[in-house]
């Protein structure tokens, strides 16, 4: 009886030190900065605000690299109290506008009265939140008077979104009552008002005002563990404003990481907000699907189920500094993805799109680049697609491996020692042959032991055994 030679078990060894010694790892800055890489052509104008209260206000635009006229979706701002406005960033970094760049929208992004580039300042009117939201309103309106006139847009399709604040400012718009204006999105809408001895009251109060002079039709996102606005705010704002006679559909969505407030801001976040809004677009007959892709990160790749997620062992290519580098990915906050090569590998966390940022630096360290993993599962696919398990035996148990005398079974135990990605082969004549590591260990323990033997077929793949019995 023979069997392939036991240098195959040497080259596996060899193989895994050279792995270790040529590794390259990048890490992430975890910068939620990031812009898609694609380009947004953006531009900083001074629009006119409200004519009744004459100041400029800094405005974004962005459009796609198309020929127009693009239908206009504006988006809105919320506040911070941790600065002030005049001290806040302008707002031209989002998600929000990627997504309506991908749909094929002009995206203009108007800064409230004295906050960053703005003139003025935010008119006061104590309680009354209504009149707050109106007066911003009003700079929104102009905005809106404004981008009509210029070229490449369509002001006969117009869409208006905001977050906090802002989402509070976009209710308040639907009162205007602004030709063309055909639907409201708000992402966590409200303020807070502290001169208010009840805000959460007087906030649920003044929704109902708005839905009563309001008849576009809006969606609203809120999640449960929201810091600004509890759960019966918000579903009492909605209960209002809906009572009121305000067409709404609520979206609400449950806990969302630390603070479903900032949900906006997270990419993590896409797959609950991108579909329903696609949805509403859809029902309002605005543009709701991708027309310019590269503005959003791409589709995520289906679970492989190759191995559990913290399953460091399991990690191919890259033996014990791997497994290292790989816990350090897991401690990584949503999104967040990794990706793998021969001598390479790469995790990203935030930004735009981590899946293209990780593969991105893995293929200038390495070849042969996968991702692994994507948010919480595990995405990698074999280069050989691996026979399903059967119930033929248990892995550990080499007396049930076939065909192969005591030297085989010795290697099958060798086998159970090695890393994975791993397989082992054995032929009817008693050949038989173990790969772990290397781009396809699966073909090349079938290929190897086929070079000295016949009718090679796989025993055990990783921690499985594959073999189904002899064929007939």
């Amino acid at each position: 009886m023979t069997r392939t030679p036991q240098r195959i078990l040497f080259f596996v060894l060899a193989l895994m030190l050279s792995t270790l010694t040529r590794a390259a790892f990048a890490d992430d800055a975890a910068d939620a900065s990031r812009e898609p890489e694609a380009p947004l052509n953006e531009r900083v104008l001074s629009v006119p605000g409200d004519p009744e209260r004459p100041d400029t206000l800094q405005v974004t635009v962005f459009t796609p690299s198309g020929p127009g006229p693009f239908p206009l979706a504006v988006m809105n701002h919320g506040s911070t109290s941790s600065e002030p406005p005049a001290q806040q960033p302008r707002y031209h970094i989002s998600f929000s506008a990627y997504y309506f760049l991908s749909r094929g929208y002009a995206v203009v992004m108007p800064m409230m009265r004295g906050y960053a580039g703005s003139r003025g300042t935010l008119s006061k009117y104590g309680c009354d939140e209504v009149m707050t939201g109106l007066d911003a309103a009003r700079d929104i309106r102009a905005v809106i008077d404004y981008m009509r006139q210029q070229p490449g847009i369509d002001g006969s399709r117009i869409v208006v979104a905001g977050q906090s604040f802002g989402g509070w400012n976009t209710l308040a718009l639907g009162a205007l009552k602004v030709p063309n204006v055909r639907g409201l999105i708000s992402f966590a809408g409200g303020m807070r008002e502290s001169d208010c001895d009840s805000q959460d009251s007087s906030l649920i109060d003044a929704a109902g005002q708005l839905g009563a002079q309001t008849s576009i039709p809006s969606i609203w996102f809120f999640g449960d563990n929201d810091r600004i606005f509890p759960v019966a705010t918000w579903r009492g704002m909605y209960k209002q404003y809906t009572a009121a006679g305000g067409r709404a559909e609520l979206v609400a969505y449950g806990p969302f990481e630390t603070d479903s407030h900032n949900m906006l801001g997270s990419g993590a976040a896409l797959s609950i907000w991108v579909p329903k809004v696609d949805a509403f677009l859809a029902s309002i007959g605005l543009p709701n699907s991708p027309i310019y892709p590269q503005y959003m990160p791409g589709p995520l790749p289906p679970p492989s189920h190759y191995a559990s997620l913290d399953d460091v062992k399991a990690l191919p290519y890259l033996g014990d500094q791997g497994s290292d580098y790989y816990r350090s990915f897991l401690a990584k906050p949503l999104p967040r993805a990794f990706a793998i090569g021969q001598g390479s590998a790469s995790s990203y966390s935030g930004g735009f799109d981590p899946r293209a940022q990780a593969l991105k630096a893995c293929q200038q360290r390495g070849r042969n680049c996968q991702l692994y993993a994507v948010d919480n599962e595990i995405v990698w696919v074999r280069p050989t697609k691996e026979p399903p398990p059967t119930q033929f035996a248990v892995l550990e148990d080499e007396k049930a491996v076939p065909y192969v005398n005591e030297g085989g079974r010795a290697g099958y135990e060798k086998f159970l020692a090695m890393r994975r990605p791993r397989a082992f082969a054995v032929s009817p004549d008693g050949g038989w042959d173990a790969a772990s590591l290397g781009a396809d260990p699966l073909a090349y323990a079938l290929n190897a032991c086929n070079r000295l033997h016949h009718d090679c077929r796989l025993y055990a793949v990783d921690g499985d055994v594959v073999w189904a019995g002899a064929h007939p």
